[in-house]
């Protein structure tokens, strides 16, 4: 591959001495490093993969990161996402990055976006990077960052994890070579609430670091021009049985077919007596109106914490259109952040249950505006 970025001024005797270990391997060398200095590159998601991609691009003397991520810092955060500290929660990741990286590396440049990435803005937030590193958990950014990386003609190096499994592979549609993009692999996202999250259903804190550092790996051959990036090649990590496997990824309908790539269209919004908000709930509750409470969470969730009296009923259940034998009264279906819970009121009501409801924020929105002592994975 050729280098991404063409080489910076010359290395002082400083920087000779911090970078020494780069400077005696073929790959790298002082050409190299000084391609590292003048790269510019975009990080989206400054959490569970973002802190090691970041920490090691910064360590590996990358001149400029612009860091993406609209969060705060929360306590469930800290198993893996070791940038930041117990210090920092309730800080926007944003700036707990770049203050962690002023300390370790105070030589390379963090400009901090504190946005959420969308179709709207990726191409404004990641204009003039030599290449993006996807670290999102979710798909509509996954998405948003894949097309703008085609739009401004720039790699992108894609990671994502969950539980004890994850992947990375490195995108460029429109290279000479003939790279695939994001959307050869996945055309089109899943139907909302389809896939759980890390937050619904785990992640291993360590994987992070394994995977982050796969990332940053790639991040830095793209850069400087050595060995062989996984264009092409999908990695799969079982982290469980430690093995590591390529899978190859093809070329799809190029361009404006690829782009023309039908989305799912968005839900009708739900009418208003299918859902509460926690204020109208914790009124009913108070006020002794029978509501039947359903937990769609899985029981691993529900240990951690969960509202006194919940039925729990699997979602997988509950998506098709199934409740058992329930007392009377009006049911209120809840989750973690309502994405399930929508989902399976969705197919309740579909099925005739017009007595469903379900809780508008999940758990998190009542942890937040009714019990801050609930415990929310």
């Amino acid at each position: 591959m050729e280098p991404l970025v063409e080489p910076g001024p010359p290395l002082t005797p400083e920087e000779r001495q911090r970078w020494s270990r780069h400077l005696l391997l073929p790959s790298v060398g002082e050409l190299g490093q000084r391609r590292l200095r003048a790269a510019r590159v975009g990080v989206v998601g400054a959490g569970g993969l973002g802190s090691p991609v970041l920490a090691y691009l910064a360590a590996a003397g990358v001149g400029e990161l612009v860091v993406v991520d609209d969060d705060d810092v929360e306590t469930s955060n800290l198993q893996r996402q070791v940038l930041h500290g117990a210090a920092d929660v309730g800080r926007p990741k944003v700036d707990s990055a770049a203050d962690a990286l002023a300390r370790q590396a105070p030589w390379t440049s963090v400009v901090r976006a504190p946005e959420r990435l969308t179709a709207d803005n990726a191409a404004r937030l990641l204009a003039g990077c030599h290449l993006v590193v996807d670290g999102a958990d979710n798909f509509a950014t996954r998405y948003a960052v894949a097309d703008a990386c085609e739009q401004l003609g720039v790699p992108e190096v894609f990671g994502s994890l969950l539980q004890h499994d994850a992947q990375v592979a490195v995108f460029w549609p429109g290279h000479p070579s003939g790279a695939p993009g994001y959307r050869d692999l996945f055309p089109a996202p899943p139907p909302p609430g389809s896939v759980a999250s890390c937050a619904e259903a785990g992640v291993l804190g360590a994987l992070c670091g394994v995977v982050g550092s796969v990332m940053a790996v790639e991040a830095v051959k793209l850069l400087v021009g050595a060995g062989e990036p996984l264009l092409g090649r999908l990695l799969v990590l079982d982290a469980m049985a430690m093995s590591w496997r390529t899978v190859g990824v093809r070329t799809g309908p190029a361009g404006a077919a690829r782009a023309a790539v039908p989305q799912p269209r968005a839900e009708e919004p739900l009418p208003a007596d299918a859902e509460v908000t926690p204020r109208e709930l914790a009124e009913a509750l108070a006020g002794g109106v029978d509501v039947v409470l359903v937990d769609v969470r899985t029981e691993a969730e529900r240990q951690l914490g969960a509202l006194p009296g919940a039925v729990h009923v699997p979602l997988e259940d509950a998506v098709a259109g199934v409740l058992p034998p329930l007392r009377p009264g009006r049911v209120v279906v809840h989750c973690r952040s309502g994405a399930r819970s929508e989902r399976a009121v969705r197919a309740l009501r579909a099925a005739g249950r017009t007595e469903v409801a379900h809780l508008r924020g999940g758990l998190l929105a009542w942890a937040a505006e009714v019990d801050p002592d609930l415990v929310v994975a």
